[in-house]
Order: C-alpha cells, then sequence, then structure tokens
C-alpha cells in the first residue's frame, strides 16, 4: 500500500496545475496518469486540430509560452510539447501508464485502487477532463449499417472516410472545423446545427479572445451567473485558431459549399428528420454576438481607446435559405459518413463515491466536491468562464489548492 497526502487523478495541464501550486504550499501528493503526460491531447485529437487561445493566453502557473509568435495558435505538437515541458520544470511526482479502476471514501480519506497498486490519501483532485468520451445521442441507433459514423475521438483527417457524402452533427468549435475540413477534401458536407455561439474571430484590430478578456467576460464567476448549469453547457464559439487569423461562422461554411439543416431530430426508416427552428436558431446567435461586440463597444468608449484600435465593425447576418430541408435520406448511398460532433462527457466509472448526479456529473461548488477533501478540476465554467481555457485551468488549480490547504489543516 502507497500513501501520499493528496492523490491527483490525471497527468494533463489541469493535473500538473494543481501539482505546481501543492509542491509550493509544501504539500505531499502523486500525479497518477493513465497513459503519458498530454495523454489525451496525444491520442484523443485530430491531426490538424489547433487551439482556441492565442499563444499569449497559454499559461499555467510559474510557467507561460515564451516563443515569438504570441499571436499564434498552437497545433497539437506544440500544446504536447508546452505540456510535457512544464511536467520536467514543475519536477512533477508522475506516476504514468498507471490507470485508476476505483476510488472509495475510508475512515481518515480515500483509497484509490489502480492497476498498479493501491494509494491511500486524505484528499483526491479529479483532474481526469471532461472530455474522456464522445457523446453520441441516442437516435444514432437508427442510422443504416452502410453509413460508417465516427466521432472527435476516433476522427484524425478526410483520409479515413469514404468517397461521398457526410452529414456532421453539431456546430459548435469542433463541428465547424470538421466540417470545413472534409468540405475542402472534395466531399460534399451537410451541417446539422443547433445551438450555437457565434464569434468573430478578430474584432476591432485585436483577437475576440483580448476582448473578452480585458472586459472581464473571461472572470465572470460562477457564483455570479443566475444559471451556472445552463452556463457550463453553453456549447464553444464557432472559433477556429489558423494562421490567417480567420473567422469560422455559419457564413463562411455556406461559402465553401457546406449544406445547411437544423438540430437533428430523429431517424426514422433511413430518414434524418431535422427541427424546423434553424432560422430562429441562428437569429438568437446573432443576436448575442452583436450584443457582446456593443459590450466591447463600450468599455473601448469608457476606456477611451477609440484612437487606439481600429473603427467598430458590423458584421451581416447568418445568410440562411428561407426554408432549410427538413429531412436528407441516408439510405439512398449519397451519404455514406457521419461525425458526430455532439460534445463530450466525462468518465468517472471507476468513482465509487456518491457524488455523482443522475447524468454522471460530479456534484460540486465550484470545483468543492460533495464529499470532504475531494476536488475536481478540468471542467468548463468550473470557477469562472475561462476555466476551459489552459489558463483558466491553472487559475482554478491555484484557489482550490488554498481550499484543499484549509480542509488539511482543519477537515471539520
Amino acid at each position: 500500500m502507497n500513501s501520499s497526502t493528496v492523490v491527483i487523478i490525471g497527468g494533463g495541464h489541469s493535473g500538473l496545475a494543481m501539482s505546481k501550486c501543492l509542491s509550493d504550499r509544501s504539500i505531499d501528493h502523486v500525479v497518477l496518469e493513465r497513459g503519458q503526460v498530454a495523454n489525451s491531447w496525444k491520442t484523443e485529437r485530430w491531426d490538424s486540430l489547433r487551439l482556441l487561445t492565442p499563444n499569449w493566453q497559454i499559461r499555467l502557473p510559474g510557467f507561460a509560452y515564451e516563443g515569438d509568435d504570441p499571436d499564434g495558435y498552437m497545433d497539437m505538437a506544440e500544446l504536447i510539447e508546452f505540456i510535457e515541458a512544464y511536467s520536467v520544470a514543475v519536477d512533477a511526482p508522475i506516476q504514468t501508464e498507471t490507470t485508476v479502476t476505483s476510488v472509495s471514501r475510508t475512515d481518515d480519506g480515500s483509497l484509490v485502487d489502480t492497476d498498479q497498486g493501491s494509494w491511500s490519501c486524505r484528499s483526491v483532485v479529479l483532474a481526469s477532463g471532461a472530455c474522456n468520451i464522445a457523446s453520441v445521442p441516442p437516435v444514432a441507433e437508427g442510422v443504416p449499417d452502410h453509413v460508417e459514423m465516427f466521432t472527435p475521438t476516433s476522427y484524425r483527417n478526410p483520409d479515413q472516410l469514404s468517397d461521398g457524402g457526410v452529414l456532421v452533427v453539431g456546430a459548435s468549435a469542433t463541428g465547424a472545423q470538421l466540417a470545413e475540413e472534409i468540405q475542402r477534401s472534395g466531399r460534399q458536407v451537410t451541417l446539422s446545427v443547433g445551438e450555437h455561439v457565434r464569434l468573430p474571430r478578430v474584432y476591432r484590430g485585436k483577437d475576440i479572445q483580448w476582448w473578452m478578456d480585458a472586459v472581464g467576460v473571461l472572470d465572470e464567476r460562477y457564483d455570479e451567473i443566475d444559471d451556472i448549469r445552463r452556463a457550463r453547457g453553453v456549447p464553444s464559439p464557432q472559433l477556429v485558431g489558423t494562421p490567417q487569423r480567420a473567422t469560422l461562422d455559419l457564413n463562411s461554411l455556406m461559402r465553401v459549399g457546406i449544406m445547411m439543416r437544423g438540430r437533428l431530430a430523429g431517424i426514422r426508416d433511413g430518414k434524418a428528420q431535422f427541427s424546423g427552428g434553424l432560422l430562429n436558431v441562428c437569429a438568437l446567435a446573432d443576436l448575442k454576438m452583436g450584443r457582446l461586440l456593443t459590450a466591447i463597444d463600450e468599455w473601448v468608449a469608457d476606456a477611451g481607446m477609440e484612437s487606439e484600435v481600429a473603427p467598430a465593425e458590423t458584421f451581416v447576418p447568418t445568410a440562411l435559405p428561407d426554408s432549410p430541408p427538413l429531412s436528407l435520406d441516408l439510405s439512398d448511398g449519397e451519404i455514406k459518413s457521419i461525425v458526430w460532433a455532439t460534445g463530450y462527457k466525462s468518465d468517472y466509472s471507476w468513482l465509487d463515491v456518491p457524488v455523482l448526479d443522475r447524468k454522471g456529473r460530479v456534484k460540486h461548488d465550484g470545483g468543492v466536491v460533495e464529499s470532504p477533501g475531494m476536488y475536481l478540476l478540468g471542467h468548463p465554467y468550473l470557477r469562472r468562464r475561462k476555466s476551459s481555457f489552459i489558463h483558466g485551468s491553472g487559475d482554478d488549480a491555484n484557489e482550490l489548492s488554498d481550499h484543499l490547504v484549509s480542509y488539511l489543516t482543519d477537515p471539520a
């Protein structure tokens, strides 16, 4: 039996950030990782993926991007190198190739069982991430057998796909990026669009992330939001990180030939049925983008920065046909593949502590789990809106490590 004051489960950027914070506080701990450092980034992402955040925003406690392209966007090789360098720089006590099989409560803490032995500890940090399993809706059961199906964890590049039409379901950042890539490969893409967040990549001469940081949007706290559950379920914005700093939205996707449908409502007798509310969904996304840009303009005026940035811009509404088709035949052979870009969910099948809700999500208050001495990291809007970004998870780790130290000092 091994023992440590704290066990951190997950050796990605969130787990390593917590390790750094605990080391700074002289707290004994170990990091358990099922694969290698940055395992998910190495093994479960598509080839062309780049971060949505500019390089100047990539930072973790005690470590930050220092390259010569601060306005660029890291590809997967660069991000993996960054995380591996961070692990070495903070000298994280990490045990790789160690799969956690069970976490249970004991009289004085927790017992963490793994395929490499067991650990007793006073506190556990769940940093295995929010994107362990691709979420595929039940309607997938109605897909004809001849149509091949992929998720963002199994898709790598268009060469995997058969020649022919492709249905991409989901139009947040992942779905929009994959739809464009597949369309440019010569395959006709149909994109099923539900709720989405439309943003320009650059506004008034600066990256939209710069504005959201400056205006304070990214620092909005979880306990200041009226409906935090709703906020945590908002799709990732339609952004892509490219050297051209290009804007990715439905208009740009239609310009390259992608066909639009509404939210996928069901599949019956080989035919996909789509919601008729696409025009309203897009109008709402346009409205919310307009509100954000207006708030930025007001902030610029209040700060007296009008002469320091480019003039205010107006973006054309999403230009959809008046009556998008409501069905698509999946049985006639035109659609060869479906990519389910319908989100992710966490895998806590190994967590033998009653802290999960009916959907398998950990119940917590800003990362403080409903089990004494247990903490959560790496989830959207955990403590602030920026929690899903790398620099946001570092800030979360700082605050939660303070709480953890207080618990160790006085667990009552």
